[in-house]
């Protein structure tokens, strides 16, 4: 396959050749399943779309309680049970995934197989099938955009991953570049493929009705995330709207700069005494709740400073929100800065806060500005036209 060439739909009326594709990951959302992310949900919703072009779609999940196998909706999900051994374990763990994978994919005639980059889980792992290697985004990803200093055995892991994928499909081209960049990739392909969403899931008949100077964030409560950006942000805001609100949603998490348990409590301790009678933390709730508080939304905000591509800013976007979002290289691919959301660097409080100031002040911008976020995402990001890319994408590889 030659970089970076075009791909073509590939049509099922004629010729069948991808007909069984199996993907590895760390999480994948279910019931069974106690943790799902962005991976997860972004696998998801092409694994349903994958189905509905009459793929067949064997889903791996390591590192589970139980060993099951899970079929339904043209799925097979297959829980592979977490082994610990006394020496080697990061090896042999491996193997063991290594097998239990290979045998399934030798029963079922499996065509190819999707890794993801995170922790180079498939370092060590040899398949008899094409691999292709997604860029959710790799701890050495994540460590460069925050400057932050990665374990040698972290890289070590991912570098061999790397090495022993055939092909990568990145999410945007920003992520696809500094991916290789960082592993020094060559002579192997890196196709940019967004991630796609099925618009039917996130609709909003009613965009006009919101409520006033309610700020969203959802997501994990991470540094990364920009969340420690918030109290200052929101302190210029209600200088000027001291009736805002922020609302935030998602999983709290430890804090790798200060080793606390919970950013959530250092988040606390940085806003003003006074903003915080106005901050309200919900927690992680299922999605379709919220996918109402997003709805109830006037503005939201996602101050990221590490993200492959971001799921819930487009995903706010096709429910027609007015976005805040990082500007950084990535973001760059989502939103057309002042037509369907705006991009503002996380530390630019005061340009942060203005945005989100402008927007509060004006029903119709915001309206306006989330019908052309919408639009955005039915361009570029509805599942029914990234499925064919990834389609395409699998059967040159398999054709090689």
């Amino acid at each position: 396959m030659k970089k970076h060439q075009a791909l073509t739909p590939f049509s099922f009326g004629e010729g069948l050749g991808v007909r069984k594709i199996a993907f590895l990951t760390p999480e994948y959302p279910h019931a069974k399943i106690a943790h799902a992310a962005g991976i997860g949900t972004s696998i998801r919703n092409l694994v349903t779309a994958l189905v509905n072009e009459g793929v067949e779609v064997t889903v791996f999940v390591y590192g589970q309680q139980t060993q099951e196998v899970i079929i339904g909706k043209g799925i097979e999900i297959h829980l592979i049970q977490n082994k610990k051994c006394k020496y080697f374990g990061w090896f042999f763990h491996r193997k063991y995934i290594q097998n239990y994978c290979n045998a399934v994919i030798k029963k079922e005639n499996i065509d190819v197989l999707e890794v993801p980059d995170w922790t180079g889980i498939s370092a060590f792992m040899r398949f008899h099938i094409p691999v292709v290697m997604r860029f959710h985004g790799s701890d050495t990803y994540f460590c460069h955009l925050e400057k932050r200093k990665q374990k040698w055995k972290n890289f070590f892991f991912e570098k061999l991953a790397v090495l022993n994928a055939d092909a990568f499909i990145a999410p945007t081209t920003f992520a696809g570049e500094l991916s290789k960049k960082l592993f020094k990739i060559k002579n192997k392909t890196i196709q940019t493929i967004h991630h796609g969403l099925d618009l039917t899931q996130f609709e909003n008949n009613k965009p006009e009705q919101f409520e006033s100077a309610l700020i969203l964030y959802v997501g994990t409560l991470i540094r990364k995330k920009g969340v420690m950006e918030l109290p200052a942000i929101f302190h210029k805001v209600r200088n000027q709207f001291p009736e805002a609100r922020l609302l935030l949603i998602g999983a709290d998490a430890p804090d790798v700069t200060t080793n606390s348990n919970s950013t959530w409590q250092l988040m606390q301790k940085q806003f003003n005494p006074s903003d915080l009678k106005n901050v309200e933390y919900l927690g992680k709730m299922p999605y379709e709740e919220v996918q109402q508080y997003i709805k109830k939304a006037n503005v939201c905000v996602f101050p990221t400073y590490a993200e492959t591509l971001g799921m819930v800013t487009i995903e706010a976007m096709a429910m027609q929100k007015a976005v805040v979002n990082s500007n950084i290289g990535w973001a760059q691919e989502l939103i057309v800065d002042g037509a369907s959301g705006y991009l503002v660097y996380p530390t630019d409080h005061e340009l942060y806060a203005n945005k989100i100031i402008e927007l509060l002040q004006d029903k119709s911008l915001c309206i306006q500005i989330g019908s052309q976020a919408r639009a955005r995402v039915e361009a570029k990001f509805d599942i029914k036209n990234t499925v064919k890319e990834n389609i395409a994408f699998y059967q040159e590889l398999i054709n090689e």
